[in-house]
């Protein structure tokens, strides 16, 4: 039996802890007596710790995350209950900035704070040699990139099949945006590029299509970015994805070249965005030329097939609710196909927590902490722009609503469907299990009574989306309106006959 267990819990199935396997392949003479696995955050905690203490490790290792360290808490309390001479030791962004950590910390033996690659199999190798250190926290010493084993053989058959393989080009972000833990970084560094590349060779051999680079910064270096590009584009096929965290500001002549040569369905760029205005990125250091991201965003729609998932962060320190609507406005016109609404969450280390008390920002103190209001945002304006973000995914992101959603936004984007979403909640006072035949009826409802939409114009949009939808039974509104609405010549009536 394996003397150490490493492991954490997954968000969803399809997700794959990337830093598990960096450790793993690290542990050096450790590793033949170190066994890793995964969980999900859905799994009851009593299973998870049975299935833990059928290992009958000695040490148990957690990941711990901001969107599973409630879980993690629960597992750990229950290990302790049962086998409280299990050593147990905790690692990850959670836990690695004492004195503000979780509770779980309590109950833990050991944290390891930071990178965890050295200081973990160390720590494992004095507690199996009965040399106990005489601290709690053990601070992560940062290796040196060509000093370490590379994570990608510890990828499974199955996961390569059925689960995203995550990698890493660089480490690490140069810039300084306060609302993210890469702000601590001192730099951005490269692994070795032919390295890298021969590691992501094998990986497609193996079969792996579907490659997530969680480089916060895949197009700082462009030399490295563009040959990155030549090395899938050599090896295209019709389910290969690649998705990247790019800068917005930076996107030169030779990586727009690159990237045109991609054709539909194959590229997606994570584009941070978070906020246009000016005032606020000076507050939060960050640095991002807005004239050359617009450009760019539109480059990218007009010039390229890349999909482009732009994020915007509600409830940053400064922001109005008028103010996020004006970025929100700004970003809707260059027409990215995904808007990603985020709410502002409290990581701890961050360095925009200086900015709590000055700007009265209050979080909740359940995971993930997100923000509840600030001295600029009530709460009751925090919590519309919360169900925003989720109607926005059903309606804005879905792709669903393509042909009704000019409707919905026409010439105030964020307004609108501000009015829309608030009609939305009132009628069915919730974010979720909206089944989509309802959720036509309902968007039908509520564009032509809050939004003034003709009732004519709104049909024949609805019935064009409802009809690519694939849905079979058409919606109440269609079946009865033929007959009841007039028609803008003819376009509703004829185009609702498709479902009688």
């Amino acid at each position: 039996m394996p003397s150490i267990a490493i492991t954490t819990l997954n968000a969803r199935y399809i997700h794959t802890a990337f830093g598990l396997r960096y450790l793993y392949a690290n542990m050096g003479k450790l590793q033949t007596d170190t066994v890793l696995l995964e969980f999900g955050i859905q799994q009851r905690p009593i299973e998870i710790v049975e299935k833990l203490l059928q290992q009958e490790a000695r040490i148990i290792g957690f990941g711990v995350y901001i969107w599973n360290v409630a879980e993690i808490s629960s597992v750990v309390a229950i290990l302790k209950q049962i086998s409280p001479d299990t050593l147990i030791v905790l690692g990850g962004p959670e836990v690695s900035h004492p004195p503000d950590l979780p509770t779980v910390a309590e109950l833990a033996d050991y944290i390891v704070t930071g990178n965890g690659e050295i200081s973990f199999p160390n720590l494992c190798e004095q507690l199996l040699s009965e040399l106990k250190p005489p601290e709690k926290i053990v601070t992560g010493k940062m290796a040196m990139l060509d000093a370490l084993a590379p994570p990608y053989a510890h990828y499974t058959d199955t996961d390569i099949r059925q689960r995203i393989i995550y990698v890493e080009a660089s480490r690490g972000c140069p810039f300084k945006c306060e609302f993210c833990l890469s702000s601590l970084d001192t730099t951005a560094k490269p692994f070795n590029l032919n390295d890298f590349l021969w590691e992501m060779d094998i990986l497609y051999q193996r079969g792996a299509r579907h490659f997530k680079f969680i480089d916060r910064t895949f197009n700082l270096k462009v030399d490295s970015s563009v040959a990155i590009l030549e090395f899938f584009l050599a090896r295209l096929s019709e389910d290969l994805y690649l998705h990247f965290e790019v800068i917005p500001d930076n996107l030169p002549e030779r990586l727009k070249q690159a990237i045109s040569q991609f054709p539909p369905g194959v590229l997606q760029f994570e584009v941070g965005v978070q906020t246009f205005d000016p005032d606020i990125q000076q507050l939060i250091s960050r640095k991002q030329d807005n004239h050359k991201t617009a450009a760019n965003l539109s480059w990218l729609r007009q010039h390229s097939n890349a999909h482009i998932h732009a994020d915007l962060i509600a409830g940053l320190p400064g922001d109005t609710l008028a103010g996020f609507g004006v970025s929100f406005d700004k970003l809707f016109a260059l027409n990215p196909q995904e808007i990603q609404v985020g709410i502002l969450k409290r990581l701890r280390g961050a360095p925009i927590n200086r900015h709590n008390d000055n700007y009265r920002l209050r979080y909740d103190p359940h995971p993930p902490y997100a923000i509840l209001s600030t001295r600029d945002i009530s709460f009751t304006d925090l919590q519309r722009v919360t169900r925003f973000a989720r109607f926005w995914d059903l309606i804005g992101n879905s792709g669903r609503f393509a042909t009704t959603l000019p409707l919905i936004v026409a010439d105030q984007p964020f307004d609108r469907f501000l009015q829309f979403s608030d009609a939305l909640y009132a009628l069915t006072d919730s974010t979720w299990q909206i089944a989509l035949k309802r959720l036509f009826e309902l968007t039908f409802s509520i564009v032509t009574e809050t939004l003034a939409v003709p009732p004519a114009d709104a049909m024949a949009a609805l019935a064009e989306d409802y009809r690519r939808s694939g849905e079979k039974s058409p919606p109440m509104f269609l079946q009865q309106a033929a007959t009841a609405i007039p028609t803008k010549r003819g376009v509703a009536n004829k185009r609702q006959k498709q479902y009688l």
